[in-house]
Order: C-alpha cells, then sequence, then structure tokens
C-alpha cells in the first residue's frame, strides 16, 4: 500500500466525540520520546503531519488522522511522562484507557517501544493490562538504524524473556526506522491486510 493522502481530521480528549466509528482505525502510543511522531510522518510521507517535539509528552490529545480517505491513523497521548504533573498523567491515563476500550473500530494498537533500551517495565505492564482486557495491539520497536543486526535480535529475545511468563505466544514485533524508512513497507502491508476485515 502507499499513502497518497493524509489529513488531519479533529483533536480531542473524549472518546464520544471521536469521528463516526465507520472506518478501521489504527493507533499508535508508547513513552514520551519514543519517536511516535517521527514514525507517523515517516509512514505517511508527510514530513509535519504529527508535531515532533524535543519536549517528551508534547501529544496531549486524541488525534485523528485520514489515510488515502479510507482509514484512520490516531496519535495518541504517551505513557509514563518525566515532566508532567502527577495530575496531568492521571488524566492522560483515563484518555488513554477510555480510548483503548471503548473505541470500537480500532482493529489494532501499534505500541511502541525504544529498541535501543533493555525492556522497561512501564512497557512490559501497559502490554500486559492489553492483554488483560483483550486489546489486539503490535509491538513496534522504533529507532533501529541506532543498532547492528544482532543487537536487533537481542532486542527482540530480551522482550521474549521478559513476557513469556506472562503471554502464551509473543504478540507480532516490527522493527523501524523513521530515518531510514526501515519497516515502513511492512507496517503499512500489515494495515492493508487489516483493512480487509470487517469492522464489528
Amino acid at each position: 500500500m502507499e499513502v497518497y493522502s493524509a489529513k488531519f481530521v479533529i483533536s480531542n480528549s473524549d472518546v464520544k466525540k471521536c469521528p463516526e466509528p465507520d472506518r478501521h482505525e489504527y493507533a499508535f502510543i508508547g513513552r514520551s520520546n519514543v519517536g511516535k511522531s517521527s514514525l507517523i510522518n515517516m509512514l505517511t510521507n508527510h514530513g509535519k503531519l504529527a508535531k515532533t517535539s524535543g519536549t517528551p509528552g508534547k501529544t496531549q490529545l486524541i488525534n485523528h488522522f485520514l489515510i488515502n480517505d479510507e482509514w484512520y491513523l490516531v496519535d495518541l497521548p504517551g505513557y509514563g511522562y518525566a515532566r508532567s504533573s502527577k495530575s496531568q498523567r492521571v488524566q492522560f491515563s483515563a484518555i488513554i484507557r477510555n480510548y483503548i476500550l471503548k473505541r470500537e473500530n480500532m482493529v489494532c494498537l501499534f505500541v511502541l517501544i525504544d529498541s535501543r533500551h533493555a525492556p522497561l517495565k512501564i512497557d512490559l505492564e501497559f502490554m500486559e493490562w492489553l492483554g488483560e482486557n483483550g486489546v489486539p495491539f503490535v509491538m513496534v520497536f522504533t529507532k533501529a538504524d541506532k543498532l547492528t543486526t544482532p543487537e536487533r535480535m537481542n532486542c527482540i529475545a530480551k522482550y521474549q524473556e521478559g513476557m513469556k511468563e506472562t503471554w502464551e505466544t509473543m504478540p507480532m514485533a516490527f522493527m523501524t526506522s523513521a530515518e531510514t524508512k526501515m519497516g515502513r513497507v511492512e507496517l503499512l502491508s500489515y494495515i492493508e491486510e487489516l483493512n480487509k476485515l470487517e469492522i464489528d
């Protein structure tokens, strides 16, 4: 699949105000500074679709984009902010939780993980919560251009090791780089396959 159009639709903090749930929808989430905006811009071939910032935790709303006039890409607030107040963190988690559990046309959640770091408790706990709630998701490792091929394999192996106690089968994983466009074809092909499914 190629992306020929990407349009901003709406930003809000309430899942009830999201667009009509009549199209396939794919949401992207990750810890602050994981490279989410850069990855979204790389996927859509649009340099400034999602706002990139040097300040972690800049995305504070549910941001909907319409891709190819066919499906929605959603940029969600990050979790685990370095510089947000506690009250803000609670509010963010409520926005995230309500969207993930109540958005009926969300086909898959893409959980972004910085490939340069060892498995973090917050990522493992978040994915465990998704599993407990039956939320379909895949892991997307970012910034993979910073690693050698053996380091990439080791990164996935470490996550498999950290998750094997709670997971019977590992979620699907993609290696990506916004810099080199690694993983772009694979991710878009995966979305293209999911677009063939009926929305409940």
